[in-house]
């Protein structure tokens, strides 16, 4: 293998100018999101008290293209273009046939994919005088993210990171915080559902929906603020799209296309920016015999084991009814240490795909994921986010697979961040501390009692 490329570059005129939205080109229409209170779908003015008009716009938008800002594009030559990677040790490892690419999203500031996103919601709310924003986060990605966007372009952040993951990854605390934002437990006593939930269980470990909870209840509470979301969303997810275009660019530059695509999925936000501009090649017949393939953790198994169904992306039942896969918008998933994963549902685009066939999915237990992790760094020397490593998983599988098959498949993941401030989760697991979870069949059992039966 001497003499291979281990690096594909861009230039920095080579950032994309455009996000890729691929409603554009579903077979089918999107379906909308409802007011839980009537069952019709929601306009677009019904979002406006929590998010600026621009964002709204790019949540409806058929357009194929959406434009890049300038002043975004600036921000993203701070880490982008990202760099491409051929994972050569690790196939000399595994001794597999197989090529294994990745791209690499730890470069950014906050090492991971996220301010992708994180940059260009600041921007649109700073341009409509937007003075705060509020979110939440899970494993601390998003929040630090957004925390980082909010810093260049002048706002506020308020951030709800879920309790389990605000005690088990303090460091992403300190940079929220070094960056200037407030960074409160979740639940936490600031809001009317924060106290309500530690009232009938002052234990609880928190989960995503409850911090969405609480940052919308503080944004539709106060006018000089809006709500921002990291992950699940349209526009979210074509902000991510970044990733994908660069790594066309790049395989184009090396004669190269993945056979199959891997990337880990909480929200969906990583993976769909990976994998949406090459399915644009599958949808249009152009690339028939791509696979695409979502990961997730066995404890919570969203696209795995969940129903396709309307239901509340939050806890407290504030956001519109979503069309996806759900464990129950009340479902608690166990503390695993991949908290960026610990979602009860997922992207409506990527669930619309799951169930029709053009995406596959599959879960994992944590201790397997953690193997695979390191598997990676004692081969490639990164050690990656406990979420990322889920993709890992999947993809050494697939090169094993490979490797008895005899097949020379082209495999890419997208290594959405590195896993410096997850070393406390690393050190559980080297210490033989880390343990599996069963999957939670009565709790999702009685979660799932409470999806709203419009839309079933």
């Amino acid at each position: 293998m001497a003499g291979e490329r281990t690096k594909i570059l861009l230039d920095e005129d080579r950032i994309p100018k455009r996000w890729y939205n691929i409603q554009a080109d579903l077979p089918s229409p999107l379906d909308p999101p409802l007011n839980p209170a009537t069952g019709e779908p929601i306009k677009p003015h019904d979002l406006e008290p929590i998010f600026p008009k621009a964002l709204i716009a790019q949540e409806v938008s058929q357009e194929r293209w959406i434009k890049i800002p300038e002043e975004v594009r600036e921000v993203y030559m701070l880490w982008r273009p990202t760099p491409m990677c051929r994972a050569i040790r690790l196939e000399k490892f595994l001794k597999t046939p197989a090529k294994i690419y990745y791209k690499w999203e730890g470069v950014s500031p906050p090492g991971s994919h996220k301010p992708n996103t994180a940059v260009a919601q600041a921007y649109y709310n700073r341009e409509e005088e937007i003075s705060r924003l509020t979110t939440e986060t899970g494993a601390g990605q998003w929040g630090s993210a957004l925390a980082f966007g909010t810093m260049l372009f002048g706002l506020k952040c308020t951030i709800y990171m879920v309790k389990i993951s605000y005690e088990q990854k303090p460091y992403r605390r300190v940079l929220m915080e070094a960056w200037g934002a407030e960074c409160i437990p979740s639940p936490s006593t600031k809001t009317k559902f924060g106290k309500k939930i530690l009232q009938d269980d002052p234990n609880c470990p928190g989960s995503l929906g409850i911090a969405i909870s609480e940052a919308i209840e503080d944004a539709a509470t106060h006018e000089d603020t809006k709500y921002s979301l990291g992950s699940v969303l349209n526009h979210v997810l074509l902000h991510q799209t970044v990733i994908g275009l660069e790594a066309k660019e790049q395989f184009k530059s090396i004669g190269e296309y993945p056979d199959v695509i891997f990337g880990c999925v909480g929200g969906g936000s990583n993976f769909s920016g990976a994998c949406f501009p090459f399915l644009m090649d599958k949808l249009s017949g152009r690339k028939p015999d791509l696979r695409v393939v979502a990961c997730e953790p066995k404890v919570c198994p969203t696209l795995t084991k969940g129903p396709y169904t309307y239901d509340f992306g939050d806890a407290a039942e504030q956001t519109p009814l979503l069309k996806m896969y759900t464990l129950g918008h009340t479902f608690v998933p166990p503390p695993i240490h991949a908290g960026g994963l610990r979602y009860h549902g997922d992207a409506p685009l990527l669930c619309k795909l799951v169930n029709e066939g053009i995406i596959e999915a599959v879960a994992y237990d944590q201790t397997e994921v953690f193997k695979a992790a390191l598997t990676f760094a004692r081969t490639e020397g990164f050690l990656v986010a406990p979420e990322t490593a889920h993709a890992l998983k999947a993809l050494i599988d697939e090169a094993l697979k490979c490797k008895e098959k005899g097949e020379e498949k082209v495999l890419f993941f997208n290594n959405s961040g590195h896993g410096l401030l997850d070393l406390g989760a690393y050190d559980s697991y080297l210490q033989g501390k880390l343990q599996d979870y069963e999957y939670p069949e009565e709790l999702v059992k009685k979660s799932l009692e409470g999806i709203p039966k419009i839309g079933r």
